[in-house]
């Protein structure tokens, strides 16, 4: 009877020990059981194209796995860039952009030899590009604090990566482009400003003189406010149409010329009313003179023209 009780509690020991071992193997090799979910090929070669395998199959989350195994265990080896790079590849392929950008710059920054820091920093500024596109999946948080999905931080970072490279400027221009879309004027202009001073070379020059024009132009105030830095945009834009005649932009600076001499007249026709009420004629009349002479064009001036009969009129009564 004791044997048969034996052999029953036997048999239920090792019913239950099964599942706990079947995840491991011996190897002869090492003289070790090893779990083969956390097992590495035999050489980063074959580990790196086994991980690749997943990867060819869109089996992202395997592939990660593999790749992640390749690093722990073979960290110097010349495959573990490629690895990394991999790993930045499952999440952008996973929608997970800006994960994807921090993996990439693990490639920089782990192995500054390496000769994929080119094709790197090329995939980072795209990130940055399909960020500005979709603005629902960044979320702007501060300028200088940055957050988890920052598109400034992705173009800082390129620029910080590759200063002299082929994505400088136009990361530097984006990121004033991307601030002015948040009507933060003043950082706008200083980002587009560094394009200027940093990369006077560049194609990028061009539109960013542009565009800090255009920055002031949207930065001008009201006619019931002081017009100086309504003046400065207009210089700003009849600088560009003298420097690039025959850009694309100088006939969209012109039109932005119109409209911004149109709100300096109207700001002296604002100022005139003012002083005509105040009956101080002689200043209303200057204003008005200065609508016609310099802003003929706009349509203040034959309203100016209107005020300066009616004045004549009120004065000669006065007398």
């Amino acid at each position: 009877m004791r044997k048969y009780i034996l052999l029953i509690i036997s048999i239920i020991v090792l019913s239950c020990a099964t599942p706990s071992f079947a995840f491991w193997m011996w190897t002869p090799e090492t003289n070790k059981w090893v779990n083969p979910k956390y097992a590495v090929k035999d050489t980063p070669q074959e580990q790196l194209e086994f991980s690749t395998t997943y990867y060819d199959q869109k089996d992202y989350k395997k592939a990660l796995q593999e790749l992640e195994k390749l690093i722990k265990f073979y960290p110097k080896a010349k495959e573990a860039p490629i690895a990394q790079k991999y790993i930045g590849l499952c999440y952008e392929a996973m929608d997970k952009s800006y994960r994807a950008f921090q993996e990439y710059q693990k490639v920089v920054e782990k192995y500054p030899f390496s000769d994929l820091a080119p094709d790197v920093v090329e995939r980072q500024y795209k990130i940055g590009e399909k960020m500005l596109q979709n603005p629902g999946k960044s979320q702007f948080v501060t300028t200088l604090t940055g957050g988890e999905y920052d598109v400034i931080d992705v173009f800082r970072t390129v620029i910080k990566n590759a200063p002299y490279g082929p994505y400088a400027a136009v990361s530097q221009y984006k990121i004033g482009l991307y601030l002015s879309e948040k009507k933060m004027y003043q950082e706008s202009r200083d980002e587009f400003e560094k394009v200027v001073n940093d990369y006077p070379e560049s194609e990028w020059v061009k539109p960013a003189e542009y565009q800090m024009a255009l920055v002031d132009a949207a930065r001008s105030s009201s006619a019931q406010y002081d017009q100086k830095v309504t003046q400065a945009a207009t210089e700003e834009f009849e600088e560009f149409v003298k420097n690039y005649p025959d850009a694309e932009l100088s006939a969209k600076a012109k039109s932005e010329i119109a409209v911004l001499n149109d709100k300096e007249a109207e700001n002296n026709f604002v100022v005139a009313k003012f002083y005509v009420k105040h009956k101080k004629y002689t200043a209303a009349k200057i204003y008005y003179t200065t609508i016609i002479e310099e802003f003929p064009n706009s349509p203040w001036a034959p309203k100016a023209l209107e005020q300066l009969r009616i004045l004549d009129k009120l004065e000669k009564k006065e007398k």
